[in-house]
């Protein structure tokens, strides 16, 4: 018994650092690390194992990048959010990216089309 425990713990070290990966790549620099998430969806989940396990692995994955980790299953998804109070010079700098964002998607669906 003590081969399988081994080999699930490497497995489970193995998803972790998978988690990590991703979860890293999808920060925007300018964040400074805040406002982390990371949406898996039901074929991904499929993939990796049973639900608990990942949760626990994503968890995990969030405590090495210093999120305060939260997981939220919804409609076959699976959220992994980072729920940290972000400083207010991250939030403002977020907030005009999204506003921008906005302002640039109402220009263009009201462009006349020619």
């Amino acid at each position: 018994m003590p081969m399988k425990d081994e080999l699930a713990q490497r497995w489970y070290e193995k998803l972790v650092d998978q988690l990590e990966s991703v979860m890293r790549t999808a920060l925007k620099p300018e964040y400074q690390g805040y406002y982390g998430q990371l949406i898996l969806s039901d074929d991904d989940l499929g993939e990796m194992g049973e639900l608990k396990d990942v949760r626990r692995a994503a968890r995990e994955a969030g405590r090495r990048l210093g999120w305060k980790t939260t997981t939220h299953l919804v409609g076959g998804r699976l959220f992994v959010l980072d729920e940290r109070e972000v400083p207010e010079e991250i939030e403002q700098l977020a907030g005009d990216a999204t506003a921008a964002a906005i302002d640039r998607a109402w220009q263009e669906n009201h462009r006349p089309r020619g």
